[in-house]
């Protein structure tokens, strides 16, 4: 009996063993707790063009013409990302009182813009962007047919929590 004991809790750990580590955790409400979503080097690259490509297939399918991305856009957005790190709030309002367009213009932006989308979470750049999509306030910022360009940026802190800012102009 005390060897089919110790064969039943060998076998335990064994298939114990065999579990992939990614097992999803659970909140008191049953809903997935969310994951942290940590960028990595190598992601750094990649993460603009995901977002870039998603967006334009998104407004293709909807007849808009595709965005392309603006280094001052792209400028204008990394400061807000990480400045709402700063002020742990995320809001359309800089720690200076600055307004989008005073971000864009600070930079040397001479188009017109057309919105700005922000985000705190420990989601994906394309998680956000589907959060984006399903609200029409900031879906009308990413699909407005005048916007001609983009800037997309952020900041993660240690946490993970990521600050997201994507501009559109025109």
């Amino acid at each position: 009996m005390k060897a089919l004991s110790v064969v039943a809790v060998c076998a335990s750990l064994a298939l114990a063993a065999c579990g992939t580590g990614n097992q999803i955790r659970v909140g008191s409400d049953g809903r997935p707790l969310p994951q942290v979503y940590r960028i990595s080097a190598g992601q750094e690259q990649k993460i603009p063009f995901r977002l870039l490509d998603s967006v334009n297939a998104l407004r293709s399918a909807k007849g808009a013409g595709p965005l392309q991305y603006n280094a001052q856009l792209n400028a204008a957005a990394a400061t807000h990302s990480r400045d709402m790190s700063v002020q742990n709030r995320p809001w359309h309002f800089g720690s200076d009182g600055s307004s989008p367009l005073d971000r864009v213009n600070r930079v040397g932006y001479t188009g017109r813009l057309v919105g700005e989308n922000i985000s705190e979470t420990f989601e994906t750049e394309l998680e956000t962007l589907s959060a984006w999509m399903s609200e029409a306030s900031t879906r009308d910022v990413i699909m407005d047919p005048n916007a001609r360009e983009l800037g997309f940026a952020w900041f993660q802190e240690e946490s993970g929590k990521i600050w997201w800012t994507l501009v559109t102009g025109a």
